[in-house]
């Protein structure tokens, strides 16, 4: 017998209440999915509770917290699949053909990510990412500038090959980075449209550690991947747009730790700074400004793929 379809990757700390209801949506998939859970550290008996209401599930569970971002590229060296299905722990799969109608989507040689429709039902009953007003015909493949960690797919060799997620970024905006480098590698993130996720955010997240991390990395990102003189620019810019934004949710302070933190960074983080070139640069910012361009009106301002990771799923 062959191995799974998909690995279905769920990191979870401390949310023993609501993991069952990801694992069970998970679990059942139509598609042939190995469901991988990596507890970081947990402390509210989440691997007890898995030991003993879901024996099929694969646990690895660290002793210290380590974060999310690292679990997910110990996840990706774990994973016995070819593709990686990302969900958090507050998230369910709306049906049971989500993980298979996705699985489809890696049907060029170019997609190396999905992101998966979702619907964040303590928000809004809209699905996000969503297509303009004139929808993807279902033939064309549609690329976008990012996914939502909640909700995506990867292919695992291409994600491996690129190194996975930055862990100096630790905590908020490992997707934007990701895919940005895996851009430069003549990679795409498309547009999916399998039957959503939906997102049932937990009252337990912690809203300040998000809106710091968040500013934080935002100065790094420009830091490790844009160009000169472009990312000084971009870098003055995020500073002015994060201290008004700040001031107008009330929350000052939170964005000027963030930003602090993120130029305090930027010294150690010196040798990781790897540009992209300046007409990948461009090509993000436009499918930044655009929300989405068809493939085949950027295929040839691409890099050629490597040979070892150029095979469809």
């Amino acid at each position: 017998m062959n191995g799974p379809d998909a690995t279905v990757v769920i990191t979870t700390r401390n949310r023993r209440a609501e993991l069952p209801r990801a694992v069970e949506s998970a679990l059942n998939q139509t598609a042939r999915v190995e469901v991988l859970v990596l507890d970081d550290a947990s402390t509210d008996g989440t691997a007890e509770m898995l030991a003993r209401n879901f024996p099929a599930v694969r646990v690895h569970r660290s002793e210290v917290p380590r974060g999310y971002i690292l679990q997910r590229n110990l996840a990706a060296r774990l994973a016995e699949a070819g593709a990686i299905i990302s969900i958090d722990d507050d998230a369910v799969f709306s049906s049971r053909e989500t993980v298979a109608q996705t699985l489809t989507e890696f049907d060029h040689p170019r997609v190396g990510a999905i992101a998966i429709p979702v619907v964040d039902t303590r928000r809004s009953p809209t699905v996000r990412p969503r297509a303009p007003a004139r929808a993807p015909d279902g033939r064309r493949v549609y690329v976008v500038p990012t996914f939502i960690g909640t909700a995506h797919a990867l292919r695992r060799d291409v994600f491996l090959e690129l190194g996975g997620y930055r862990e100096t970024i630790f905590h908020q905006g490992e997707e934007p980075d990701y895919c940005l480098r895996m851009l430069a590698a003549g990679y795409v993130t498309r547009l999916g449209a399998a039957d959503p996720i939906h997102h049932h955010e937990s009252p337990s997240r912690d809203r300040r550690r998000m809106d710091v991390y968040g500013s934080r990395n935002t100065i790094l990102f420009c830091w490790h991947n844009e160009p000169m003189p472009y990312c000084a620019v971009r870098m003055a810019e995020l500073t002015v747009k994060g201290l008004a934004l700040g001031v107008r949710i009330g929350q000052p302070h939170r964005k000027v730790v963030g930003l602090f933190r993120g130029f305090a960074a930027c010294w150690p983080e010196r040798n990781h700074r790897a540009p992209v070139s300046r007409n990948i640069s461009r090509l993000n910012r436009t499918l930044r400004n655009r929300g989405l361009l068809p493939l085949d009106e950027l295929d040839l301002t691409l890099p050629a793929l490597r040979a070892q990771i150029d095979r469809a799923i």
